[in-house]
């Protein structure tokens, strides 16, 4: 078939690769327009661009899928179907009636479930154990067209949201170009989705992304991981920001028995400051931070997490250990003042 393929982030670069390497034709590629990215905010194109201008293929970057003389175009070139991975704009009806296969969605979730922009972070963010990939058309409302195929993907314990959505997109791949393969051959049909399960995945903005303390443990744990690498979890130490990496959720005896060993200090969540032993502090509290020899503990609505890396503004990621030891929270040394965690 002769496609036209539209797509914009990195993880839609695998499904234009397995395009490439398939039987079918692809005539162009659609993409989002260009974008400020990256610390200086300098203008880029998008992966999928960059990818298709280094094989040489013709590369449209609509404002919008809606413009004139977009689909004057997109009727010009005549696709027979039109495939998408994460374009990241809503194609409009007169776009949808142009190839007589339609257009042919490859979305990173279950269908019905978790319709939407986000549908990765979601998953991991409600404890969901499995999630996967669906093939569908797209109709004009959001993500609600037939399924011409799924697959299927389970949700590791240490699974980020990067990590996982890689993953898919690499398997993904695989069934968009299969579904397209049976599309051609006149073997597949597509079934309307179920009823039932309909849940939905907006994008995750920076408020999203602040660490809830007061929340339990897992949820925390959560997360973190969903917003990792994007939105990216944060949280407040004083007026300073911090950027979060996936935290390990600890059995209380960690914690209790380095500060034991140790005396820790504490972060306060009512922003005092304090200093002492286990014995004078008791169990931590919701955005109480501790650090030991062995790491560097926050509490929570249940159970201490253990926090992974830590990035401050204009810094690289690093080891929360070597963070506290920045600011002096020494655990060798006595008498610490603390910060506030919110």
């Amino acid at each position: 078939m002769r496609l036209v393929f539209a797509g914009t982030p990195a993880a839609a670069v695998p499904s234009l690769d397995a395009l490439l390497a398939s039987r079918h034709e692809v005539a162009a590629v659609i993409t989002r327009p260009d974008a400020p990215a990256g610390r200086g905010r300098r203008m880029g194109s998008s992966p999928v661009a960059e990818r298709a201008a280094a094989a040489g293929l013709m590369v449209l970057k609509p404002p919008s899928p809606r413009d004139e003389a977009f689909l004057a175009r997109l009727r010009a070139m005549a696709p027979d179907c039109c495939p998408v991975t994460a374009y990241g704009a809503l194609i409009p009806r007169a776009a949808l009636e142009i190839p007589p296969h339609g257009w042919v969605n490859l979305h990173f979730s279950l269908l019905p479930a978790w319709r939407g922009a986000a549908p990765v972070p979601h998953a991991i963010a409600h404890g969901d154990d499995i999630t996967g990939a669906t093939t569908f058309r797209l109709v004009a409302e959001l993500d609600a067209g037939p399924v011409y195929g799924v697959l299927t993907e389970p949700i590791r314990g240490s699974d980020t949201a990067g990590d996982l959505l890689a993953r898919l997109a690499e398997s993904g791949a695989e069934l968009l170009v299969a579904t397209l393969d049976g599309i051609e051959a006149g073997q597949l049909q597509a079934r309307p989705q179920p009823a039932d399960g309909v849940s939905y995945a907006p994008k995750l903005s920076a408020g999203d992304a602040r660490v809830r303390w007061d929340a339990p443990d897992f949820v925390i744990g959560r997360q973190i991981r969903a917003c990792t690498p994007a939105p990216g979890a944060w949280t407040l130490l004083g007026g300073t920001r911090l950027k979060l990496g996936p935290v390990r959720v600890s059995p209380p005896q960690t914690a209790a028995g380095a500060g034991q060993a140790t005396g820790r200090p504490a972060i306060a969540g009512n922003g005092q400051a304090t200093a002492g032993s286990a014995a004078a502090l008791g169990p931590l509290g919701p955005g109480e931070l501790w650090v030991g020899r062995a790491g560097v503990f926050v509490g929570t609505a249940t159970e201490p997490v253990e926090l992974g890396d830590v990035q401050p503004p204009g810094k690289q990621p690093m080891a929360a250990v070597a963070w506290a030891r920045g600011l002096h929270l020494d655990p060798a040394a006595t008498g610490h003042a603390s910060l506030a965690f919110g």
